[in-house]
């Protein structure tokens, strides 16, 4: 029989790609993750994983038990779902994880909806750049990850997470007000292609969508500043130190007086946020209503482009 905590470690480790690194997620020694790799291919007498100078990988046989284990553990997330709900499940703690900007917009909001509608909900928040709450969900650190679209991301058909949709919004120009475009209506990006840029780091969601859209209008921006910190972005543009491009609610409250926004001339850069928990538990009855919460809050939103 194949006991369902080790299917869990061994996802773990096909999606950190080290036993350290599944260990330190999933809050275990490496020795112990280790031992339950062992236990489980002597359940299913089959060689699961190889390691190499570069990480751990998984077999075929382990490739095999990883889509059958994908599967498992969303049925699980089901089943402890309608239990919930047969006991009420009305009251209880959730955990949601979001990138600064999303919380301001939709998960403050959210929080504030749920005192009203469902008061024995209790929200948790952890502030977590787009790229790193996906993961925190896997790896049941939280519930809830309001997270951003990236190169590398889980798709939405990802059997391991359920998706919602929130909001999708364009990334404006950000140009020093000494700047040759700063009186332009819009501004084409090519013509920004020799300027020093200024953007968040490599990882971030955000720098993903930056290059992406300079790499469409033909050039590879000249990073010379880098920040996860919009506010820092914007200081910096104004004074003179480069231009940016930056998510339009990001702007929102901002001290904008040594810049100039502008949008982006033809197809904005968009950002496209989502709300996601583990498969199978979107209808857990205290889950459900935060991410219903999530959604009205966004729907509120007086946001340029609908999803």
């Amino acid at each position: 029989m194949i006991e369902a905590r080790r299917l869990h470690i061994l996802r773990a480790v096909a999606d950190h790609r080290t036993v350290t690194a599944a260990a330190a997620a999933l809050y275990l020694t490496p020795s112990a993750v280790s031992q339950q790799l062992a236990a489980l291919e002597q359940e299913t007498g089959h060689r699961l994983v190889e390691r190499g100078a570069k990480g751990v990988r998984l077999t075929p046989a382990g490739e095999i038990l990883l889509n059958h284990t994908n599967a498992v553990l969303a049925q699980l997330e089901r089943a402890e779902a309608e239990l919930a709900a047969y006991s009420s499940g009305a009251a209880g703690t959730v955990t949601v994880a979001s990138f600064a900007t999303g919380i301001a917009l939709v998960v403050a909001p959210a929080v504030a909806r749920l005192a009203e509608s469902a008061p024995g909900i209790r929200i948790r928040v952890q502030d977590a750049e787009g790229d790193a709450s996906l993961p925190m969900v896997l790896d049941r650190q939280v519930d809830v990850a309001v997270a951003v679209e990236y190169r590398g991301a889980p798709p939405a058909d990802d059997p391991r997470l359920a998706h919602v949709p929130l909001y999708a919004e364009p990334f404006d120009a950000v140009v020093p007000v000494s700047h040759r475009l700063a009186d332009a209506a819009e501004v084409p990006l090519a013509e920004l292609a020799k300027d020093p840029w200024i953007g968040p780091y490599p990882g971030n969601p955000c720098h993903d969508v930056v290059v992406l859209a300079c790499e469409n209008a033909g050039f590879q921006p000249r990073m010379e500043h880098s920040s996860d910190d919009f506010r820092a972005v914007v200081a910096l543009a104004s004074a003179d130190a480069g231009v940016a491009l930056v998510p339009r609610s990001a702007l929102r409250g901002m001290d904008l007086a040594g810049v100039v926004v502008r949008p982006v001339d033809g197809t904005a850069p968009t950002r496209r946020v989502f709300a996601a928990v583990r498969r199978g538990a979107e209808q857990h009855p205290l889950i459900r209503p935060v991410l219903d919460a999530l959604s009205g809050a966004a729907q509120a939103q007086p946001l340029p482009l609908p999803l």
